[in-house]
């Protein structure tokens, strides 16, 4: 439990919003990735060759600065973050105070897959592309902290795809926009500089590993169930028995939190 506290409370440091984090599992009750998921690949192996490959289309990339900008903005970790640049691909603002059964899942949701990454980070240990080169990223306030965090896999890029993995169950009609916004936000990691292709490959891997486990939590299955009705009314799409029940929902969550 102490692992899966830990994550939450690295995240949520950043943001604006500090209270605590209810995962839906510990870090042990998710899939172990040292036990499934290939190690990272051998620095004589063609798999490398190819991280190298994709190390210097991440640089040529900064050329680009529109794409830079985006990658930058990715780096920020946190539910601030993705609320920011998911919200309009998913088709509706989310906020705590406006949406906040959309909010609660994607921000429980997400810090419990991002538990699956605790472990083979701290196992291997890989040096990021920037610390193997000597280079400087582009965002170099990180630098320090994340010579002191395993590269592999990356949390950056498990974070976008699990979001929008969830995202888009909240609402399947943009599922094309939103999961090509997260396939981005894993890439921003290669642009950035932070990351090896590998990586981003392995967290892309373990974020749909550990999304399925999600669904194993009647917890999670509830509040899913509440997002989407959410959603449906905030969209004017809920029928009249489903605006009642939404509205029984919210007055639940309003004593809850006096």
């Amino acid at each position: 439990m102490m692992a899966v506290m830990l994550t939450a409370v690295v995240c949520a440091s950043a943001q604006s919003d500090k209270s605590p984090v209810d995962a839906y599992f510990t870090t042990g009750e998710m899939p172990d990735m040292l036990k499934w998921c290939p190690p990272p690949p051998d620095t004589l192996s063609a798999a490398f060759a190819y991280d190298i490959m994709q190390y210097m289309w991440g640089k040529q990339m900064r050329n680009d600065k529109e794409r830079a900008d985006i990658a930058v903005r990715d780096a920020v970790y946190g539910i601030d973050c993705i609320i920011q640049e998911f919200s309009d691909p998913f088709g509706l603002q989310i906020s705590k105070e406006a949406t906040p059964e959309i909010y609660k899942v994607l921000r429980e949701g997400t810090a419990t897959c991002d538990s699956i990454c605790t472990i083979p980070k701290r196992y291997y240990m890989r040096k990021r592309p920037f610390m193997r080169f000597q280079e400087q990223t582009l965002t170099p306030d990180d630098e320090e902290s994340l010579r002191k965090n395993g590269s592999y896999p990356s949390g950056h890029t498990l974070l976008g795809w699990s979001s929008a993995l969830l995202l888009s169950e909240i609402n399947p009609d943009r599922a094309d926009t939103l999961l090509a916004r997260g396939l981005m936000y894993g890439d921003s990691r290669l642009i950035v500089g932070a990351h090896w292709q590998s990586d981003v490959n392995a967290a892309r891997l373990a974020a749909s590993a550990a999304y399925a486990r999600l669904h194993t939590s009647e917890r999670f299955l509830e509040q899913m169930r509440l997002a989407r009705l959410e959603f449906r009314c905030k969209k004017g799409l809920a029928t009249p028995a489903e605006m009642k029940a939404y509205r029984k929902a919210s007055g639940k969550r309003a004593k809850a939190v006096k």
